[in-house]
């Protein structure tokens, strides 16, 4: 049987690269001290939220690409919507680059990413695009809770 590509690799690596933009300008949209201590339903703050992205996302890419299957650390030093922000813009080019070291017959293969998901690297990576969503869900819901509009989630663009 034929394989056929629907969705190239660089493909999936914009569509990720359009939601982190927008991520990010919910990050940019929460004031300072909301984004750190506002909350509803027992749900964790947005920063909390932030801080998990951040700390599967680049590193479950390094993982990736250097086969290490290394547990993750959500609680990241960051105290200030400047320092997320900050490292939400580090990140992305680190993202870029090691999404692009992953070649295309990995995809399918499976991997322990942080020793804890075993699944195909291509489900691993949906899942950082996932998880993102669904997190930046409830970021929105934060914001409107706020009596701020959030952006609009089909404007992925800078």
């Amino acid at each position: 049987m034929k394989t056929i590509t629907i969705l190239p690799k660089e493909d999936i690596l914009n569509h990720w690269l359009g939601h982190r933009n927008l991520t990010r300008r919910v990050i940019e949209a929460f004031p300072e001290k909301e984004l750190f201590t506002f909350s509803l339903g027992g749900m964790r703050p947005f920063a909390e939220l932030v801080k998990e992205l951040l700390a599967i996302a680049a590193p479950g890419l390094r993982g990736i690409v250097a086969n290490s299957t290394e547990g993750y650390n959500h609680d990241l030093p960051l105290q200030t919507k400047a320092e997320l922000l900050a490292q939400w813009d580090k990140d992305t080019p680190i993202i870029i680059e090691l999404y692009n070291q992953i070649p295309d017959e990995r995809f399918h293969e499976n991997f322990n990413l942080f020793g804890e998901y075993a699944f195909p690297i291509i489900e691993n990576i949906q899942y950082f695009v996932d998880n993102e969503i669904h997190h930046r869900g409830q970021g929105y819901v934060y914001l409107r809770a706020l009596g701020i509009e959030p952006p609009h989630f089909w404007e992925r663009q800078q």
